[in-house]
């Protein structure tokens, strides 16, 4: 049975956090709580650990501040299954269009996904030997049965038994397959096929899932075709292991300790939360908003839900919602599902500060992103301090000017900051060239986006 991360306290969390999130501490300290309360729940006396719920979080802030890559660095950081799903793409039932439901069928999906990927790991050793002994059948076939067929040498008398030259034959091409000498051979091999058969023609008002479920079901039911396939050996390693690694493995217990995680450790981050709130403005008619916050409610709240899986209890999933909340306000949600997301943080819009930390400091800053694109092809990159400074003030003028997407908004202005010189790279910028990005430049490049009345026709 899977056990859940203890590792990190509450300010190791944080810790982890900022080295890719600039600013947001309530949002950061609070996921900490919730996720290290996770593990303590783990550690109560069985008779209370049942009733310990997790307290749900509703993020509020505008676009590009760091909501949804909170939730998705807390799933890494723990180790969790994690999805991802927008409130607006829900359907009240009766109508068509995804239903609730769905959201913990992906989270058992991406629980699966990485049980199967760890324990592929475990037996990955195993299956490579087992692959070894598949390719060099393929290279040189072992003689069949135990009889001793005995040949000449020529000049000589001796006898020589045939087997023991087949299997010194097959030792010595052991060692070419196990240093590489032979990646580029090809090989023929039996490959399982994928299964043909199409079942869109049954039922007519049958969800995407089901369709799945059931096509699954039938390609279980059918014998496994195998196919002959003439590959390099190297690439015959990749597809025969990922095929005998699979075959090691225990799905019951994969299923198992799936169900587990996602029970226990999985997030599901509702993004959109606002969309379905009735005082939205910018939808049309409360035709099934508020259907789709009671749709939500029993999920939130605790429900058995199957899957093809086995049934999930969503006791304690945690959800955390996000929404920028510019039409409605969280009080314009329906007051049950409220109730279930008893932690609200709001998070603050960014500065020209945070937008200068958020070009330098992150693990993945863009600055750090470009440098390595331009270093595989032998080209240096620099940014010097002022010119960093000019594309915070920039991107941050233009979030004030037309539409405030935060951090989203540097990804736009370095584009159009860098876009003609990785145009001109290897052609006309060769290998060993320095290329430093200097205040001048930036001002050359986007001071005509800042000065334009009309921004939206250049910035998207």
């Amino acid at each position: 049975m899977s056990e859940i991360n203890s590792d990190l306290t509450p300010k190791q969390i944080v810790a982890e956090l900022d080295k890719y999130i600039i600013g947001q501490k309530d949002a950061k300290r609070n996921v900490a709580i919730a996720l290290r309360n996770r593990w303590r729940r783990m550690n109560v006396k069985e008779e209370i650990q049942g009733e310990i719920v997790p307290n749900n979080i509703l993020l509020i802030g505008s676009t590009g501040v760091g909501k949804t890559e909170i939730a998705r660095r807390l799933a890494k950081i723990a180790d969790a299954p994690f999805t991802k799903v927008e409130a607006s793409k829900f359907t009240e039932v009766g109508y068509v269009g995804r239903d609730v439901e769905s959201m913990v069928r992906d989270l058992v999906e991406q629980a699966v996904n990485m049980v199967k990927i760890a324990k592929k790991e475990e037996v990955k050793e195993r299956a490579a030997e087992v692959v070894e002994g598949i390719i060099l059948d393929a290279l040189i076939p072992p003689l069949k049965g135990n009889k001793n067929t005995f040949g000449t040498k020529v000049g000589s008398d001796e006898p020589e038994n045939e087997v023991e030259l087949n299997e010194q034959t097959r030792e010595r091409f052991r060692e070419k397959i196990r240093n590489g000498e032979l990646d580029d051979r090809k090989i023929e091999i039996d490959v399982t096929a994928a299964p043909s058969g199409n079942v869109g023609m049954i039922g007519g008002g049958m969800d995407e899932a089901s369709m799945i479920n059931i096509q699954e079901m039938i390609g279980n039911m059918m014998p496994k075709k195998k196919k002959k396939r003439k590959v390099t050996i190297s690439e015959a390693r990749k597809i025969l292991l990922e095929e005998e690694a699979a075959k090691m493995i225990d799905m019951d217990e994969v299923k198992e300790e799936a169900i587990f995680k996602v029970e226990n450790t999985g997030i599901i981050f509702i993004d959109e939360v606002d969309k379905i709130a009735k005082g939205d403005s910018s939808k049309g008619p409360d035709v099934s908003r508020e259907g789709v916050q009671r749709d939500l409610l029993p999920i939130v709240e605790g429900s058995a839900v199957n899957t093809k899986y086995g049934i999930i209890n969503t006791d304690h999933i945690l959800f955390v919602a996000a929404g920028a909340f510019h039409f409605s306000k969280p009080s314009d949600l329906i007051p049950e599902l409220q109730g279930r997301f008893p932690i609200r943080v709001e998070l603050e819009n960014l500065t020209k500060a945070d937008f200068l930390r958020i070009l330098t400091e992150p693990k993945n800053a863009l600055t750090k992103q470009y440098t390595a694109l331009v270093a595989s092809e032998d080209v240096h990159l620099s940014f010097q301090e002022e010119a960093l400074e000019e594309i915070a003030e920039m991107a941050f003028h233009i979030n004030e000017e037309v539409e405030n997407i935060g951090a989203r908004r540097l990804h736009t202005v370095m584009s159009k900051l860098l876009n003609e010189i990785l145009f001109d790279i290897p052609d006309t910028i060769g290998p060993n060239a320095q290329i430093v990005i200097d205040k001048a430049l930036v001002q050359e490049k986007l001071n005509g986006l800042v000065q334009d009345k009309d921004l939206s026709r250049y910035i998207l």
